[in-house]
């Protein structure tokens, strides 16, 4: 089973080291760029690192950090403008104005948003539409537009159907784009108007489609850590205490992570950090150690937020040493 990515000169320097942080660059160096660029309200140099990318998976993970930059939203309009015939612009805008209304409804429950958030909330979701649906129609081979849509229409409540279909969208693209994965699994969530049944089914189905060594193992973990969640203490543990938990877990880290072939691409470091956060809830520690040996002491804010939003990495460290690692 391979615990490290062989490009290695990102993670060289965390080799060995005590303690854990997050990393909000996933150990990618170019994440790191693009973002200061973002920072900087340097358009050019967003866009030539966003073109030097095909329009792929990795090109998706880039837009996300442009779209996680505060204030991207107050220049990105001015670049819509100066390339008018432009996809790229237009996607970026996008990308921003769903992250930034999903800023203004914050992480908590419904009950707790206020009326005024939603609006907001909304309204930045249906500009972000807009943008994307522009930039799906000039370029109707990119993925990326696409997997923005399953997010704002999550927000904007589309439905199952509509969601189902912004998703194939997406996997006719890029058949085994992660991301696109990911947010599919969240629509399935019970929360969302799933039901735990369609979202196992779907982490099962997709990993089993998916060639060997392929990131998607992580939805099984992803779906056993969402349907834990809302347990109440007691049957949360009753839950991952199955046998049938732990079986589903290792097989699909046996076709994902620890397989030979584990296709190492933007993401990787999540998937890792995952599998060691569901192990760890389940008690297993020695797969737990595993799996934090291949994070390489790297902490991705996700899925490690669900159990310390303030400090993520401290849940990382505590689980860690639990393991014995």
């Amino acid at each position: 089973m391979a615990l490290l990515r062989g490009a290695g000169s990102s993670l060289r320097r965390w080799i060995g080291r005590s303690t854990a942080e997050v990393d909000e660059d996933q150990g990618e160096p170019e994440i790191g760029r693009i973002r200061e660029a973002a920072e900087a309200a340097d358009w050019a140099a967003v866009r030539d690192q966003l073109t030097e990318r095909p329009e792929s998976e990795d090109r998706t993970w880039l837009i996300t950090a442009v779209a996680r930059t505060a204030n991207v939203e107050n220049w990105i309009p001015q670049a819509v403008e100066a390339e008018p015939d432009s996809a790229l612009p237009l996607l970026v805008a996008g990308a921003r104005h769903v992250n930034w209304g999903w800023e203004a409804r914050t992480g908590a429950r419904a009950e707790h948003v206020s009326r005024d958030q939603f609006q907001v909330f909304h309204n930045r979701l249906r500009t972000a539409e807009k943008w994307l649906y522009e930039a799906a129609e000039r370029e109707p081979q990119w993925v990326s537009p696409w997997y923005f849509l399953q997010m704002s229409g999550r927000g904007l409540q589309v439905g199952q159907t509509v969601a189902r279909r912004r998703f194939e969208a997406a996997v006719r693209r890029h058949p085994h784009h992660l991301g696109a994965h990911q947010q599919q699994l969240q629509q399935l969530c019970d929360k969302w108007g799933g039901s735990h049944e369609e979202m196992h089914a779907f982490a099962t189905q997709a990993l089993r489609d998916a060639p060997a060594g392929s990131m998607l193992g992580q939805l099984v973990a992803l779906a056993h850590i969402e349907q834990w969640l809302p347990l109440d203490s007691g049957a949360d543990a009753e839950y991952l205490g199955q046998p049938g938990i732990t079986a589903s877990l290792t097989e699909a880290a046996e076709r994902s992570i620890w397989h030979e072939d584990f296709a190492y691409g933007q993401g990787w470091l999540q998937v890792y950090n995952t599998f060691a956060m569901a192990f760890s809830l389940t008690g297993d520690r020695d797969l737990a150690k595993l799996c934090f040996d291949g994070t390489n002491g790297i902490v991705t804010a996700f899925p490690w937020n669900y159990l310390d939003a303030a400090d993520p990495a401290a849940a990382y460290r505590e689980n860690r040493a639990a393991a014995g690692r």
